[in-house]
């Protein structure tokens, strides 16, 4: 996935969760943040942002804020949480992913009894769900997921599980937006609920899948897969 263009700024603060106020050359803007999660370990005062211009000349923000660069090495983190389905749905176009060769069908944003998963695919072998994570949580190089507890996750997982009984073969997809990254945990100091659960979905049969990402601050692609550590 590709942005049109990119400005470089410098993050000054986060009043609320969807706005952040960002040094843009001389001027100071107020820019929509692309994602509502904590990410508190990325948004530190004096850190180097990269923004999107907004398409919407009546918007109130003249800027999406979409990637960061963390820390002393200025590790580049995409934070943008509408990216990670677009990325998994080219990926899975492209066969980059094992198991998937011969899609007949990839649908997004499928709803499906009382829940809405991120895509739906289908192949010669099997039909089925895929649920889909972006991780912008790194400690150490693993990668970890979630940054708050989520309730709609858990949800999600547990829907997963269930299908499988009814003859679906489901998935979930854990897409770091970052390089670098040496494996995958839940983040179970934060949301327990969360990591057990993802853990008896893949007990049902749910196959957990984690993929680095390929990123500039104008572009994002999957990468290499990644171990996985449930327990």
């Amino acid at each position: 996935m590709n942005y049109p263009q990119t400005v470089e700024g410098i993050f000054l603060e986060r009043p609320n969760r969807f706005v952040a106020r960002v040094r843009v050359g001389e001027a100071v803007e107020t820019v929509h943040v692309k994602n509502t999660g904590r990410c508190r370990e990325l948004l530190v005062p004096g850190t180097r942002v990269h923004l999107v211009p907004a398409d919407l000349p009546h918007r109130k923000t003249k800027f999406d804020l979409v990637a960061v660069e963390k820390g002393p090495l200025s590790l580049l983190v995409n934070m943008d949480s509408q990216v990670p389905n677009q990325v998994v749905f080219e990926g899975l176009s492209q066969g980059l992913v094992p198991g998937f060769s011969g899609l007949r069908e990839l649908k997004k944003e499928v709803a499906f009894g009382d829940s809405r998963y991120d895509l739906y695919y289908e192949t010669a072998e099997a039909r089925g769900f895929i649920e889909v994570k972006g991780v912008t949580l790194e400690e150490g190089g693993v990668a970890r997921f979630p940054d708050a507890p989520t309730q709609r996750g858990r949800k999600h997982l547990c829907g997963l599980a269930a299908l499988q009984s009814q003859g679906y073969q489901n998935h979930v997809f854990f897409l770091v937006q970052m390089e670098g990254v040496h494996r995958f945990e839940p983040n179970r100091s934060t949301d327990p609920r969360f990591a057990e659960a993802l853990l008896a979905a893949a007990e049902a049969g749910v196959r957990i899948h984690c993929h680095g990402s390929l990123v500039t601050p104008g572009s994002i692609r999957m990468g290499d897969p990644l171990p996985v550590v449930l327990a």
